[in-house]
């Protein structure tokens, strides 16, 4: 076994400048790391020659794995592959498997002929091994280089992520033996960063070289991450399984899940256990609760559905919040939440119901209502319990956190921890 170290290149102006947002290092890097690879660097360069010729001799020279992404199109601005094809020194020749299946998509399912750029893509150098591509029009690429596997992967998500899956994996597999790599996660609520790392200063402390603790705060939760790294497989689970369950042991208090998942999935399967339901009814956050808790597959076993309240007058008619608390405390306030809550819970027939009100910005505060106020409401069969929160983010982060915070608020009931 041996530590294998990779690197991910991603290329495109459009990365550069904000345009797209790479998703794809990310799954890359899972992949990698669910085998034992180790990401060592992730970078991203524009669409020229020279900084990704400089950006390829540095990972090559640095690692036993280098993976590009992006480039390989039938445009101008593609030059990934002409690039490499003088890179390793071959010359241009067409892949017969990748042109036949570049031309049953344009004649029977696109039902339009297929120009000679599209044919081009069928292109490849000649000292690469070809990945077959049997999701997309451009194939992905293989090279070797200093006993270095370097592959060129298209970057349209779909299509990288069938190719890492399917070809790049096992691959590499063929060619290495990394030592295994092995997590265990969990995530707190309630508790900050700093204060947390006091609780388990101790736990840290006593953590062996091979052991690395990570803390990966978001606003309210803190997930907590342990990984290690050996040959050995069997003992390297049975180490983490012990300082797991010790870890687990500190932080009990807050402890949300003991799995690398997120809150709405733990939410969800309390509620599929215990067999019941939830509505919402929203307000600034615009249904994005009800998005989260219906993102999943099985859902629909516990989420019945929501009313987005925009307006004060949906607030009324749908949702029975009188016009007197309206009028007076408004409805950013623990009367308008509490009666939302009740409201939807009552009218979906649902076992719990969750309720959000408040200002998240970038304008719309008062004196007595600043920007980032905003009232939480969540409702059982037998009571109605709220909470506020001062947010001090941008709209869209407030949104997110004011979802969460909901959710988690929901979590609590359930288990009656409140």
């Amino acid at each position: 076994m041996q530590s294998i170290q990779a690197t991910i290149i991603t290329i495109g102006d459009e990365l550069l400048i904000g345009q797209v947002i790479d998703t794809n290092s990310a799954f890359i890097a899972q992949s990698l790391n669910a085998i034992g690879i180790l990401v060592k660097s992730r970078t991203a360069v524009g669409d020229n020659k020279k900084d990704i010729i400089e950006a390829m001799d540095l990972a090559i020279a640095q690692n036993k794995v280098v993976i590009l992404t992006g480039g390989l199109g039938p445009t101008a601005d593609d030059i990934t592959k002409p690039l490499l094809n003088d890179y390793f020194g071959g010359k241009m020749i067409v892949h017969e498997p990748t042109l036949a299946h570049i031309t049953h998509i344009f004649e029977n399912i696109h039902k339009r002929p297929m120009i000679e750029r599209n044919r081009k893509q069928a292109e490849v150098p000649d000292v690469c091994e070809v990945l077959f591509n049997e999701t997309g029009t451009a194939p992905g690429m293989a090279f070797i280089k200093n006993g270095t596997l370097i592959f060129s992967l298209p970057g349209v998500p779909h299509e990288m992520k069938w190719l890492m899956t399917n070809k790049v994996i096992d691959k590499i597999k063929q060619n290495f033996k990394p030592n295994f790599v092995a997590h265990r996660t969990l995530l707190t609520a309630g508790i900050g960063e700093s204060f947390l790392a006091d609780l388990i200063a101790d736990f840290e402390a006593s953590l062996p070289e091979t052991i690395k603790l990570a803390y990966l705060p978001n606003y309210g939760m803190v997930r907590l991450r342990l990984t290690g790294s050996s040959s050995n497989e069997i003992a390297l689970n049975t180490s983490l399984d012990k300082l797991f369950n010790s870890l687990k042991t500190f932080v009990t208090e807050y402890l949300v899940t003991d799995l690398d998942e997120t809150l709405e999935v733990v939410v969800g399967k309390l509620l599929k256990e215990k067999n019941q339901t939830v509505s919402t009814a929203e307000s600034c956050t615009g249904g994005f609760i009800g998005h989260l808790l219906s993102k999943h597959a099985g859902s629909s076993q516990f989420y019945t559905g929501g009313i987005i309240s925009y307006d004060n007058r949906i607030k009324t008619e749908f949702l029975d919040v009188p016009t007197h608390i309206l009028q007076t405390v408004g409805a950013v306030s623990k009367e308008a939440v509490e009666q939302m809550a009740l409201a939807v819970r009552s009218k979906m027939n649902t076992d719990f119901a969750v309720s959000v009100s408040g200002i998240m910005g970038p304008s719309g505060q008062t004196d007595e209502k600043p920007l980032g106020m905003v009232w939480i409401g969540v409702a059982n069969r037998e009571k109605v319990v709220s909470k506020v929160l001062y947010l001090r983010f941008d709209r869209h982060k407030n949104i997110e956190v004011t979802a969460n915070q909901a959710i988690n608020l929901l979590r609590l009931l359930i288990i009656n921890k409140i």
